[in-house]
C-alpha cells in the first residue's frame, strides 16, 4: 500500500478493523478528550465494552503497523484516514485524495488537539454519500480492496475532521442513524451523537498557515511534527481507558 508522504512508513489496510468490536469506541471517543463532558462517555454507547476497546487499541495503535482507511469518491476528492503510530507521537491524520491522483493533502490531524482546515458538513456528506467506485459484480474480497463503501462507516470515519461551526439541524439525526447502522443501540446513539457534535462544535479550528487542499497549496508530511498529547502507547490507551 502506497500513500504519498508515507512511503517509508508501515501502513497497512485498516478496513477489516471496522467490523471488530471496540473500533468505534477507539475512533470516536477520542473526540471527547477535548473539553469537558456533561456525562461520562462510555463504549456502551456504541454497543461495545471497555475490554473490547482495550484489545482493539493494541491493534489500532501498533507502531509497527499503521492502519489506513480509504474513503474513495467518484465525483470529487476522496479521503484517507491514517493512524500515525510514531513511537511517542501518536495521532490520526485526515487526508484528501484528488481525483487525478496528483496529490494528497492533509486537512486535519488529532494529536490531543485538533488542527487543520478540516471538512465542512457539506464536504463530509458529499464524500460519505459519494457514488461507489466498485462494480456490483465484484466479489466481497475485491470490494474490500476498493476501500470503505458503506455510507455510515464512511461518515463516521471522517466525522472527527468536521469543523463546521453551524451544522444543519439534521446533523444529529444523521449521526444517530449512522451510529445505529454500525451497531450502536438506540438508547446509546443519541447521547453519543450529542456529545460528539458538542465537542466538534466547540474545538479550535483552522490553522491559517495551511492552504486549502483544494487550492493547490503546499504539500505537507502529514503530521510528523504533532505534539502527541492524546496518543496511544501509555498515553493514548490510558486516555481511552479513563473514559470508561
Amino acid at each position: 500500500m502506497l500513500i504519498e508522504g508515507y512511503d517509508a512508513d508501515p501502513v497497512v489496510p485498516g478496513e477489516p478493523l471496522l467490523l471488530r468490536p471496540g473500533f468505534w469506541s477507539n475512533h470516536l471517543l477520542a473526540v471527547c478528550g477535548e473539553g469537558e463532558c456533561a456525562g461520562r462517555p462510555v463504549p456502551e454507547w456504541f454497543g461495545e465494552d471497555g475490554a473490547d476497546a482495550d484489545v482493539l487499541s493494541e491493534v489500532l495503535f501498533d507502531p509497527g503497523r499503521w492502519p489506513v482507511f480509504r474513503v474513495p469518491a467518484a465525483d470529487g476528492p476522496g479521503a484517507v484516514v491514517v493512524y500515525r503510530n510514531l513511537d511517542g507521537e501518536y495521532g490520526t491524520d485526515y487526508l484528501l485524495t484528488h481525483p487525478d491522483g496528483s496529490r494528497v493533502e492533509r486537512i486535519a490531524d488529532r494529536d490531543g488537539y485538533s488542527s487543520g482546515r478540516g471538512l465542512t458538513w457539506h464536504e463530509l456528506i458529499r464524500i460519505a454519500d459519494g457514488p461507489p467506485l466498485v462494480d456490483e459484480g465484484l466479489q466481497d474480497e475485491d470490494v474490500r480492496d476498493e476501500g470503505v463503501q458503506d455510507e455510515a462507516a464512511r461518515f463516521l470515519l471522517l466525522l472527527p475532521a468536521l469543523v463546521d461551526p453551524d451544522p444543519p439541524e439534521a446533523a444529529s439525526a444523521r449521526l444517530v442513524d449512522a451510529l445505529v447502522a454500525v451497531g450502536a443501540p438506540h438508547d446509546g446513539a443519541r447521547p453519543a451523537a450529542e456529545h460528539l457534535l458538542a465537542h466538534l462544535a466547540g474545538r479550535s479550528r483552522h490553522d491559517p498557515a495551511w492552504a486549502s487542499p483544494l487550492s493547490g497549496g503546499r504539500k505537507d508530511r502529514a503530521g510528523c511534527e504533532g505534539h502527541g498529547t492524546l496518543c496511544r502507547g501509555a498515553r493514548m490507551a490510558g486516555h481511552v481507558k479513563r473514559s470508561w
